[in-house]
């Protein structure tokens, strides 16, 4: 599924598939999601989506992002100390956040296969890659 094209349709045949009752505010919190490269904190979520549901509650997008996450739709990433971030691509890639403007960026990255699966013998259930430093766009600006 083309995520970043998704529709309110392809957001509630998508949650039904994975098993989850698609709610109106569980498919406005997926659509954003599926459409964000931000990857969003709940704040940024709840800032954007109060405007079009004025009743919904940062519990009610902490309740869904935690859902999701058990269905392994969604992503949490801690690459920052005190805030938790959400990626709708599951997909195994890396993540780059930038020191000087704050933006998160997705990386590709290709991992040996021998580590897909099991590393010395350990059975991995999740990879997380993250890297810090200064984006091209802040490389670019400061000359």
């Amino acid at each position: 599924m083309n995520k970043s094209k998704i529709t309110i349709e392809g957001a509630k045949d998508y949650l039904v598939k994975n098993g989850i009752n698609p709610s109106y505010q569980r498919l406005k919190i997926f659509e954003h999601l599926a459409k964000s490269t931000s990857h969003p904190t709940v704040d940024i979520i709840y800032h954007e989506l109060s405007k079009e549901i004025p009743t919904l509650s940062k519990t009610t997008i902490y309740n869904t992002l935690n859902l999701f996450q058990r269905k392994g739709i969604v992503i949490g990433l801690t690459i920052e100390d005190n805030k938790l971030r959400y990626d709708s691509n599951t997909e195994l890639h890396a993540h780059f956040k930038c020191t000087k403007c704050g933006e998160v960026y997705d990386i590709p990255v290709e991992f040996p296969p021998e580590m897909n699966n099991k590393v010395n013998e350990h059975i991995v259930d999740e990879r997380h890659f993250y890297m810090k430093g200064t984006c091209r766009n802040c490389t670019k600006n400061t000359g």
